[in-house]
């Protein structure tokens, strides 16, 4: 553990760039692909141990060195899954440390050209991801099931995306394109009722809507829409179950960068006004390419920037309930690492930005629980 190390990194040879770094819902584990330092092709598995006085990490080798773009997943066993791709199909296997060797447990594969992880299940015992196919979208449970890989949802539609939306993982969030086009919303797909799928996220019949993180705690969603300004995606906020509009703060447009949320403060229920999110934010000026860090509250007008720590498995971060971001690095010297930042004090008042104009209406009440996200009651 260690606070933010800023200074510039020592480097004594060139380090290939650092594939991300995935973390359990309730940050017990992460899983990473690391590299040795040596030739290129030399990847491997490695787990990091998150919840005891100092992070540590295993490495999980297998008999030859991954592929670059090999998917990895913690589970909160301490197991951690494997997708490997061969001859068309998708291999799962599930690996584990066995002294000085790795154990792996194979799963079975899924036939078919297009195969995402989603992110790791909130109940931290199951895996899923989904496969696109011209005009529908497959959800496989990929760990976690009595009998290997199996079909647990087709959704009308290339979809994206993948948000979790309730603590039990029943309920998944997708961004999905109709068959022949038009613009993209996000949808509910309730994976134990045949995955059954009903409108989310609906600012304008014409925007472009996507949801980006959820907080099942509080309720606070975190979303990308063109709604306001054709064409022009913005970062805005809202909560699922409420009648309140989206809202699209200025805090969240600084100008000449982009923001991607990766992070929520849970355990604030009822509370996302209150909700620290961790942003990254890239083009920021004095950052020279390297993305720097952003922490905003939506009671706030002002987004805190910080830069990021040096090693920073670039937009990988966990918040503890008491408001500390855990940030996981990995340097020459300090091969497993978190960084701690705690939240920045909530600004008083006066210092806040004045209220920002809500989202257009939506022209029907679209998210779960039959409550619209738009700026306006919708009519009928």
């Amino acid at each position: 553990m260690t606070a933010l190390a800023t200074e510039p990194a020592a480097r004594t040879r060139p380090q290939p760039p650092r594939p991300p770094c995935v973390i359990t819902a309730d940050a017990t584990y992460a899983a990473r692909l690391a590299h040795d330092g040596g030739s290129p092709g030399a990847w491997y598995p490695e787990r990091w141990t998150l919840d005891g006085p100092e992070p540590y990490a295993v490495p999980l080798p297998a008999h030859q060195p991954e592929e670059p773009g090999t998917a990895v997943l913690p589970l909160t066993d301490g197991r951690v899954l494997i997708q490997r791709r061969a001859d068309g199909r998708h291999l799962f296997f599930l690996l584990y440390p066995t002294g000085p060797a790795t154990g792996e447990v194979p799963l079975g594969a899924v036939e078919c050209e297009e195969l995402t992880l989603l992110p790791p299940a909130p109940d931290g015992r199951r895996a899923y991801a989904v496969s696109r196919r011209e005009e529908t979208t497959d959800v496989w449970l990929v760990a976690g099931g009595a009998f290997g890989p199996e079909h647990v949802a087709e959704v009308r539609g290339r979809c994206s995306g993948g948000v979790w939306l309730d603590p039990a993982g029943r309920l998944l969030a997708l961004d999905r394109e109709e068959p022949g086009g038009g613009p993209v919303k996000t949808v509910a797909v309730d994976l134990e009722r045949g995955g059954e799928v009903s409108p989310l996220l609906q600012i304008t019949e014409e925007s472009e809507d996507r949801l980006l993180l959820a907080d099942p705690d509080s309720g606070l969603i975190l979303v990308r829409s063109d709604a306001v300004e054709a064409g022009r995606p913005r970062l805005g906020w809202g909560v699922l179950g409420s009648t309140l509009p989206v809202r699209f703060p200025r805090a969240l447009r600084p100008a000449g960068c982009t923001l991607t949320p990766f992070a929520v403060q849970p355990g604030q229920t009822l509370t996302p006004e209150g909700c620290a999110v961790a942003l990254r934010v890239d083009g920021a000026a004095g950052a020279q390419g390297s993305p720097w860090l952003g922490v905003w509250r939506p009671a706030e007008g002002r987004l805190h920037q910080f830069p990021a720590p040096r090693g920073w498995l670039t937009g990988s971060g966990f918040w503890s309930r008491s408001g500390e971001l855990a940030l996981p690095y990995a340097t020459d010297d300090v091969p497993c690492g978190l960084a701690r930042l705690p939240a920045p004090e909530p600004a008083a008042p006066e210092e806040r930005a004045p209220s920002e104009p809500p989202a257009p209406a939506a022209p029907r009440p679209v998210p779960l629980a039959q409550a619209p996200l738009g700026g306006r009651r919708a009519k009928g």
